[in-house]
């Protein structure tokens, strides 16, 4: 039995791209089987007037219905007749994605270094409210139109990223130079996040005008532009010049892990320490500089939700560092794969308030779904890690320096 296990390990973690994504879609339709049998059940304990009869029980849910929802409500249906690629619910899938890149590759980064960084949400909060502070500040000292939104925006993306790196530094020297667990320091941090941000917004920061916790509205010009004429609507908080950012970031992040010695000490440490070690990698620095770039990376995230999404930064946040998580998890920890695990979730984020919308299918049950494809899809992905770094699987036997096999 261990051997079959280790034989499928083995398979799983030596898997090429292409099996890897045959894996990823045969998981996805399996889900989508699954979750629509679901559904079907479920609908025979429901009430509704119309449904489809069958041995004398009424079902009210149409699987079929609700996926179509899921996967094309989420694009503004573009089957429909009056689609236009500038629609609110296509809008609202690629914020989600958008974010859900920067939060990823955050997640993303820690993994590489063999570090399990769950504090991404308390840096993507630290990041969101000092870029929202920042821009307050700097907007006092700097002319408005487009030479302020040339100056603010990157000031704020700044300021996010380095309230981000400094929170993710903490959580790295503590790892480094006394040991402590960085699940436990990070989780711990993320409720140190909430708690100095609330005091600090109520101390100082609250706007007056608002009766909402929330900071003060940035200047409408140093929220994140739009592109001109080909752009979406500014009242759908959402800015293709972002997306493009998100993208050419998640292109650096993969160059620097994979073509710059940073990235190979980073990488090495994370998956060989002890060859790390014997190399010369400085292995405390590189834990703390691994959860300062993580940590950057989510307060990255908290300054496009400030600047894109609200324009101000308030103390109800989502989840979108835990989302984050599932997101690099669902990617294999490939910052290229980063940006379709983050689309997929756009999608049923945003496709799960189209249900909710057409249907009457409950949302409890449409977070169902949702959980279900997320699981199908990260399993195979997560017993490649587990292979990987708990297994000795599919290692060569050991040679002598002349090419022989090693004596036992």
């Amino acid at each position: 039995m261990r051997d079959d296990i280790e034989r499928l390990l083995d398979r799983l973690v030596h898997a090429s791209v292409v099996e890897r994504v045959v894996i990823s879609v045969a998981a996805l339709f399996a889900a989508i089987l699954v979750g629509g049998v679901l559904v079907f059940v479920s609908g025979g304990f429901a009430s509704c007037r119309a449904g489809l009869d069958l041995a004398g029980a009424t079902f009210c849910y149409n699987p079929m219905q609700v996926y179509y929802e899921l996967f094309l409500g989420s694009l503004g249906h573009p089957l429909g007749g009056d689609w236009t690629p500038m629609n609110y619910s296509l809008a609202t899938t690629l914020r989600q994605t958008t974010l859900l890149i920067f939060a990823g590759l955050s997640v993303a980064v820690a993994f590489r270094a063999g570090l399990f960084n769950i504090g991404t949400q308390g840096q993507l909060i630290v990041g969101g409210m000092l870029t929202a502070v920042t821009v307050l500040f700097a907007a006092s000292y700097v002319p408005g139109g487009f030479v302020g939104t040339a100056l603010l925006v990157p000031i704020g993306v700044l300021a996010g990223a380095v309230g981000g790196g400094f929170y993710g530094a903490i959580p790295g020297a503590l790892k480094a130079y006394a040991n402590a667990n960085e699940v436990i320091t990070t989780i711990m941090l993320n409720f140190i996040a909430i708690g100095v941000t609330s005091t600090l917004l109520s101390w100082r920061f609250q706007d007056p005008d608002s009766a909402n916790p929330q900071t003060r509205p940035v200047p409408e010009y140093a929220e994140i532009p739009n592109l001109p004429f080909v752009g979406f609507s500014g009242r759908m908080d959402f800015s293709l010049l972002a997306l493009g950012f998100a993208i050419a970031l998640m292109i650096a992040v993969a160059w620097l892990l994979a073509r710059t010695s940073f990235g190979y000490e980073l990488r090495t440490s994370g998956t060989q320490p002890e060859a790390a070690a014997y190399g010369g990698v400085d292995e405390k620095r590189m834990t703390v500089a691994s959860m300062t770039l993580s940590g950057a990376l989510g307060g990255v995230a908290g300054a496009f939700w400030v600047l894109m999404q609200h324009g101000y930064w308030l103390e109800n946040v989502p989840p979108l560092g835990f989302d984050g998580i599932a997101v690099s998890i669902l990617a294999g920890n490939n910052p290229l794969g980063v940006g379709f695990a983050a689309l997929l979730f756009g999608i049923l984020s945003s496709g799960a308030n189209s249900i909710n919308t057409a249907t009457d299918v409950p949302p409890e049950l449409v977070g169902i779904l949702s959980g279900l494809i997320i699981l199908f899809v990260a399993m195979p992905e997560f017993f490649r890690m587990i292979g990987r770094r708990y297994v000795d699987v599919g290692d060569p036997a050991p040679v002598r320096a002349d090419g022989g096999e090693a004596d036992d």
